[in-house]
């Protein structure tokens, strides 16, 4: 049961905290909560099998009968570090929005770890219909965070959001229909909603003709999760989610929501649709080629330095499209990791901004210059984050951009060497944002702070140190032995890339089922 406790603990948290009565407590129970999902997390964690490429602590048990549909729950090495990034994340996003968050404070810890529930939901669902909803109720929770606690253009950026990936999650919905009607050639007769039953489906493909039943269902569930990743030219709602969201929310958007989409791709499309998947995988690395060269040069000019982190969004996540979709052992494998990467780097990089904002209230790059003077530790903590984000070896985001690299090359060398060029524009506009916000000429907010010792700016507190901390030493323990972290996805790595046209993935013998519910 030790699955279940990791998707309904948070929602048990989420109920406590809205009937909490103290107010001046709520963040301190709220960081105490998320710490023990997180010591759950790693005891799941302990008990998984890295040698095995078989779907571990299985439950299992019907749901609604008629239709074939089960809570079926399961993890392997393609979910196992995703479950771990949500967990170790949500405590560093509390801590760091103590000070952010200063309205209804029970509404957003309520709604984060309802966000948290669906996220590690969908991660962990073997059953169509049970992803489908956890997919869905993701978007209830981070429509608030961001409808509430965001910006100025808060409501635009969150209906913009909401729509996009409705819109996709409608042609998934009637994709899992369709498969779900096809189960009974599989299963003896009976409807089936269960991945593992939809694996053994022999969908008709037809190289050429757009209407063969594999390539309408392959583009059904490849747009949902390419608007989720997001893909260009499908990205538009993100720089603006992630301009308007508060910092906490730009964490778990950046850090969680995205990966959704990517492990979307790995768990359902290329493994469910394998012939067509391979026969478009040219489109979707050339589509990250694009997204990886278009991101870097939109973030080049950019004037808000919280614009410019979104749309290198845009450019990392093209690298981790090119590397599922090369379809090899390196790129995937790296596609995997470079999930991990983002989610800490970028993470990172979305507290360091909230936490200028919070002393400066203004995003400008025009108006930074010399902050290196006035708040070194910030310093040092902002250009370690830089340096990981730029792939500088040593980091955990050389180690990914590498093995993607690889992986292209050996697809095709032609698409290697366009997608070097992210690496060199990545360097570009980061650093040159670098070197404006800290090393330039003092800006009018240094001025003026100099001149106003009542709003001095202050160096990084405790409790920022705090935050910034486990995730700096993520950055170089992953960068320096990343085979701590590999380790737990090389077998069903290894066993999807050996198996892509004969997928299935092996049960564990510790299945706990029980009856109807």
């Amino acid at each position: 049961m030790m699955l279940s406790a990791l998707i309904f603990l948070p929602i048990l948290f989420a109920i406590v905290m809205a009937f909490w009565p103290q107010k001046n407590t709520v963040r301190h129970l709220a960081f105490g909560f998320s710490i023990i999902q997180f010591i759950l997390s790693l005891g799941m964690l302990q008990r998984f099998d890295a040698s095995s490429a078989a779907l571990q602590m299985v439950e299992k048990s019907v749901w609604i009968q008629r239709f074939g549909i089960s809570y079926f729950l399961g993890i392997d090495g393609i979910s196992v570090m995703l479950v771990m990034l949500t967990t170790f994340l949500v405590p560093i996003i509390i801590l760091g929005s103590w000070n952010s968050i200063d309205k209804q404070v029970k509404g957003f810890h309520s709604a984060l770890f309802i966000l948290q529930a669906a996220m590690l939901g969908s991660f962990l669902a073997m059953d169509a219909i049970l992803f489908y909803v956890f997919w869905e109720l993701s978007l209830v929770p981070m429509y608030f965070i961001v409808g509430i606690w965001g910006g100025t253009r808060r409501i635009y950026a969150t209906l913009k959001f909401f729509i996009y990936t409705m819109a996709g999650s409608m042609l998934m919905l009637l994709a899992i229909i369709f498969l779900m009607r096809l189960t009974p050639e599989v299963t003896g007769g009976n409807i089936s909603a269960s991945i593992l039953d939809f694996y053994k489906l022999n969908i008709p493909f037809i190289a050429g003709d757009f209407l063969t039943p594999q390539t309408l269902l392959f583009f059904a569930f490849a747009i949902a999760f390419a608007i989720k990743v997001p893909i260009f030219p499908l990205h538009t709602w993100l720089p603006d989610a992630h301009v308007e969201a508060p910092t906490p929310g730009s964490v778990v958007l950046a850090g969680v929501m995205l990966k959704m989409g990517t492990y979307g791709f790995l768990r359902w499309v290329i493994p469910l649709f394998p012939e067509a998947a391979e026969h478009f995988a040219w489109l979707f690395v050339l589509v990250g080629v694009i997204g990886i060269i278009y991101g870097a040069l939109v973030a080049m000019v950019q004037p808000d330095v919280k614009k410019l982190v979104a749309y290198s969004s845009v450019s990392h996540m093209g690298y981790i499209l090119i590397g599922l979709f090369v379809m090899n052992t390196y790129g995937v494998n790296g596609a995997l990791y470079q999930m991990l990467n983002h989610g800490i780097s970028t993470g990172a990089l979305f507290l360091l901004i909230g936490m200028i904002y919070e002393r400066t209230h203004s995003r400008e790059i025009s108006k930074y210059g010399g902050l290196a003077g006035v708040l070194p530790h910030f310093t040092i903590a902002f250009v370690i984050v830089t340096m990981s984000s730029i792939a500088v070896p040593m980091t955990n985001g050389f180690v990914g951009e590498f093995l993607i690299l690889l992986g292209s090359y050996a697809f095709s060398p032609i698409v290697a060497a366009f997608a070097v060029t992210g690496v060199v524009l990545g360097a570009a506009y980061m650093l040159w944002m670098v070197k404006r916000v800290f090393f330039g000429p003092k800006g009018e907010l240094i001025t003026n702070a100099e001149h106003d010792h009542a709003h001095a700016l202050h160096d990084l507190s405790a409790r920022e140190f705090a935050v910034l901390i486990p995730l700096i030493i993520m950055i170089f323990w992953m960068g320096l032995f990343p085979n701590h972290f590999m380790d737990y996805s090389k077998a069903s790595v290894d066993h999807l890339v050996k198996n892509k046209m004969d997928y299935s993935i092996p049960m564990s013998t510790n299945t706990a089922q029980t009856g109807e519910r």
